[in-house]
């Protein structure tokens, strides 16, 4: 404990003075605005993704972040931001932050091999004195079940491989941290937003909290890293819970014919006790359909089901299909059929005004109506083309929206701040609104589901 004492209190010293080096592994929508902060901050940062495109576009000072304008990147690299896909440069660092995907598998069950490789891939050129600090939404235990092992079993160290020794947990110190990024608001600044940080022992949940609080104005700490890892499912199966109620609704009220946003918009008045959450075509990116999923697995090892998350879980995926069956019903009032109909789907992203398609319920929309035999078309300011992924594979490139009557039907599946909704209603023959987007219009073109 000594020895980690002395670790941490060297790591403070570096990170007061900005001497400190930092890499960030996994440059997407969470480690790289991460790695802007620091550069903001005057800390020497070194980026790490596999993606060579990721790399080749930073150090040209672009940027393939919707929300991230090039002239960030450039301000970062002035500061002396470099990207790589070098691990060898973990070596010269003095903290690595760890922010690379966490899916489930097509089981859904989580699937951990973007930590584990990558753990694999840093462990021979960490050193003792450094502090890592894991990101990536997971269950609780993953920090300490899961990364410190390999870590500890992989790492040599040049002085200690001669010696047949590896650098172990008393040498470096580990923490988790989640991230709380969420695309497209604006109205928070991301230093407002407060870090919980969770520290395998107290000496590296004081460094983490040190540098964290160069960035961030609130630092929370909590007891251990499985306490920051479980904290940050609870906010996102919070989210996920309200949402497959309200979500539930929405089918109710449908069959009573009552009108569940104008609910929605009472409910709010109430100054106590209540939190709107609106309902949708299913959920997406990459923690909120995913999270609950992760805790339910963890739970069956301590012989628990979780059948309240589970339950919300599977009413939000579920909605996707639900629009499906809606946009059936729909072409069948006017004595049509999906099979062979033309059909737009605006909006693939997963939610409005970002360049996100992480698990997009628009992506399994255009899945269902194509497999019943529909012509699907889709358009979306943020993407000219979808391409393959996880869980789609559609090579699709994006259609204008010029002579909407050609199509049988439009289908809002993301309600983008861009779109003249009023035009597309005037000019459509048949309107499948899932977000609400038309409301304050009344025509009979259109379906609200």
């Amino acid at each position: 404990m000594n020895n980690l004492i002395a670790i941490a209190e060297n790591l403070h010293t570096k990170i007061d003075n900005r001497t400190a080096r930092i890499g960030l592994i996994g440059l997407g929508y969470v480690g790289l605005p991460l790695a802007l902060l620091f550069s903001e901050q005057r800390f020497q940062v070194t980026g790490f993704d596999i993606d060579a495109r990721k790399v080749s576009t930073l150090s040209s000072g672009e940027s393939y972040i919707f929300r991230i304008p090039p002239t960030d990147i450039q301000a970062a690299r002035h500061q002396g931001f470099t990207a790589t896909s070098d691990y060898s440069h973990i070596r010269h660092m003095d903290a690595v932050i760890i922010c690379v995907p966490t899916p489930l598998d097509k089981c859904h069950q989580p699937d951990l091999s973007y930590i584990t490789t990558t753990a694999d891939a840093i462990a021979p050129y960490l050193h003792a004195g450094q502090l890592i600090v894991l990101e990536s939404t997971t269950y609780p235990g993953t920090t300490e079940e899961v990364l410190i092992p390999i870590l500890e079993k992989n790492n040599l160290s040049d002085l200690k491989a001669a010696r047949g020794e590896a650098v172990g947990q008393d040498e470096f110190c580990v923490a988790f941290s989640p991230e709380r990024e969420d695309p497209g608001n604006d109205s928070i600044a991301r230093r407002d937003i407060p870090k919980v940080v969770g520290g395998l022992n107290p000496a590296a949940a004081g460094a983490a909290a040190a540098l964290y609080g160069t960035i961030f104005n609130r630092i929370v700490r909590v007891s251990t890293p499985a306490v920051a890892e479980m904290t940050k499912l609870l906010e996102n199966i919070y989210r996920c819970v309200n949402i497959a109620l309200v979500n539930e609704l929405k089918l109710l009220a449908l069959r009573m014919g009552i009108d569940i946003w104008e609910v929605i918009q009472a409910a709010s008045t109430k100054p106590f006790g209540f939190q709107a959450f609106y309902p949708g075509p299913g959920l997406g990116g990459h923690c909120i359909p995913i999270d609950p999923f992760y805790l339910s697995w963890k739970a069956k090892q301590f012989d628990f089901h979780a059948r309240f998350i589970e339950l919300a879980g599977e009413i939000n995926a579920a909605m996707p299909y639900h629009v499906a069956a809606a946009v059936s019903s729909a072409l069948n009032q006017h004595r049509k059929t999906v099979n062979g109909a033309r059909v737009l789907v605006l909006g693939v992203a997963y939610k409005k005004d970002i360049d996100d398609l992480r698990e997009s319920p628009a992506l399994t929309i255009i899945e269902l109506l194509q497999k019943q035999g529909g012509k699907v078309d889709y358009h979306d300011p943020y993407f000219s083309h979808v391409g393959h992924g996880r869980h789609y594979d559609l090579e699709m490139d994006r259609a204008t929206l010029d002579n909407l009557e050609r199509y049988d039907c439009v289908v809002i599946v993301t309600d983008h701040s861009d779109y003249d909704y009023e035009k597309i209603m005037r000019e459509s023959q048949l309107v499948i609104d899932t977000r609400n987007a038309t409301r304050g219009i009344c025509s009979p073109k259109i379906v609200r589901c």
